[in-house]
């Protein structure tokens, strides 16, 4: 498609996809070339979040002119094409934790205010969850409800067979979803609309005018408008003064859009927040664990250093879970019974 094999770029890192860059022949003689980005799921991988649409690229194609800073789609024979937003992605230029530039900021405030605006019957998206499985309009409690079952029953359950181990060592387990269905209950209605569910720094890019573009929609869904916020405040970790912010001009931003948007947030907001924290729990378990197969060499340094991570994420949830937090060695050591239980003591084959 390139026309040149050296044009191509790729495969660029990416945990779900495998994707690659490259110029389309034929541009404007002196122009800056434009260059497109193909990609495709990684196969065999695990997914920890619900997705609602059934292509990517045809929600982007029915987001046109509603919602600014998506990348330009395009069809090239079977495959269909993004524009390669050439820029650094604003975890570049931002690392987690320091404060973003205001003209960024707002940026992405008004980005909240557009998606407040594009309700659940507006959209002709082909959607893959059925009607069944979707909350009613305005019902948060259910929705956030289907977020839980889905943690528990795709993420958890199904993976708890080879897993279990390690969740018993941790103190996870079904009760662990009783107690966070008790601590997040009694949501405030809101009305629904469209949900990005994964904003964090490295799915903006900031082009050379300071344009910010907002890639992998893959998450989009449609639902409580508030757990927008809740996502992107858990994944930013903006500075204390600038979360605040962020969550002042959201309320604006989402009221001006569809009044009713922000109801009970301010009871609502540390509900949602719980239940990121919780649901990392079980991912970042899972991923941890498995991201030690793929090391050259397992040894008590490396343990150490993951374990201290995984105590980490479990410090940050022991109210909603009610679980005590181990100690690093407890955590430490039930990686490593884990790891060791299904390889060698190299890691070099898988046992029996």
């Amino acid at each position: 498609m390139s026309g040149d094999a050296g044009a191509v770029e790729g495969p660029l890192q990416g945990y779900h996809h495998e994707t690659y860059v490259f110029p389309l022949p034929g541009g404007a003689a002196g122009a800056e070339p434009v260059r497109w980005k193909c990609r495709e799921p990684r196969p065999g991988l695990l997914w920890f979040d619900r997705r609602c649409f059934a292509s990517e690229e045809q929600l982007l194609r029915a987001l046109v002119g509603r919602i600014e800073g998506i990348p330009d789609l395009i069809q090239a024979g079977p495959a269909g094409l993004q524009r390669f937003i050439e820029g650094q992605t604003l975890g570049a230029l931002y690392g987690s934790g320091s404060e973003i530039s205001p003209s960024l900021f707002g940026q992405i405030v008004s980005l909240f205010g557009q998606l407040a605006r594009v309700r659940p019957d507006s959209l002709t998206a082909e959607r893959t969850c059925k009607s069944a499985d979707r909350a009613a309009e305005g019902d948060t409690a259910g929705f956030l409800e289907r977020l839980i079952l889905f943690t528990e029953k795709q993420v958890y359950q199904e993976n708890r067979a080879d897993f279990e181990g390690v969740f018993e060592a941790l103190g996870l387990g079904e009760a662990s979803f009783a107690n966070l269905r008790k601590h997040v209950s009694g949501l405030t209605g809101r009305p629904f609309c469209l949900l990005h569910a994964d904003l964090h720094r490295e799915n903006f890019v900031v082009d050379a005018e300071r344009r910010l573009w907002t890639i992998d929609w893959e998450l989009a869904m449609f639902g409580d408008p508030l757990y927008d916020l809740a996502t992107h405040l858990y994944l930013m970790r903006y500075p204390k003064d600038q979360e605040e912010l962020m969550t002042e001009q959201w309320c604006a931003a989402v009221e001006s859009a569809a009044p009713g948007s922000s109801a009970g947030w301010e009871k609502d907001l540390p509900k949602l927040l719980a239940y990121k924290r919780a649901q990392s729990v079980f991912t970042d378990v899972i991923r941890t664990a498995l991201s030690l197969v793929e090391e050259p060499r397992v040894d008590e340094r490396l343990l150490v250093h993951v374990g201290g991570k995984i105590q980490k994420v479990l410090s940050a949830a022991t109210k909603p879970l009610e679980i005590e937090v181990p100690t690093v060695e407890d955590v430490t050591a039930s990686l490593e019974k884990w790891y060791y239980k299904r390889y060698d003591p190299i890691g070099s084959k898988r046992l029996p």
